[in-house]
């Protein structure tokens, strides 16, 4: 079952995701790929990707990728993640691919991988696991 009704709703619906600037590139079932063409605003205090950004890239796309998953009535709530970040990232646009490892009735779990796109190689530069919770939209609980 593949809910792009609810995946839209995340990225159409999503002030802060649009402030930010992520775009959703592809989707299919639990999977989702997303871009964020990168700007100083995304930059901490040293010229490098802040981790937040890094973080809500990871956490948002892996959101996606459990929602394609649910059903009409339902959204993902994250419940928790824990992500590393594996160098320094520096270039013009961050690209993250998700996937999910453990679709549930309750809780999936889906790996998100961060890559930062510059000329040159692209880059493995966070990697994050995260927990979501299914939860029935007319109860939010």
């Amino acid at each position: 079952m593949l809910n792009a009704d609810e995946l839209r709703r995340i990225f159409d619906a999503a002030p802060f995701i649009r402030d930010l600037g992520l775009q959703l590139v592809e989707y299919g079932e639990g999977r989702c790929e997303t871009r964020l063409a990168l700007a100083e605003r995304h930059l901490q205090q040293d010229g490098l990707v802040h981790a937040g950004v890094q973080a809500t890239i990871a956490d948002h796309t892996a959101g996606s990728a459990a929602a394609t998953l649910i059903g009409i009535d339902q959204m993902v709530l994250t419940v928790e993640f824990k992500i590393n970040f594996l160098r320094g990232a520096q270039g013009h646009s961050l690209h993250c691919k998700a996937a999910v490892l453990k679709p549930g009735s309750r809780l999936s779990v889906v790996e998100s991988e961060v890559y930062c796109e510059k000329p040159g190689p692209v880059k493995l530069v966070s990697k994050a696991l995260v927990s979501l919770a299914i939860v029935d939209k007319r109860t939010r609980s």
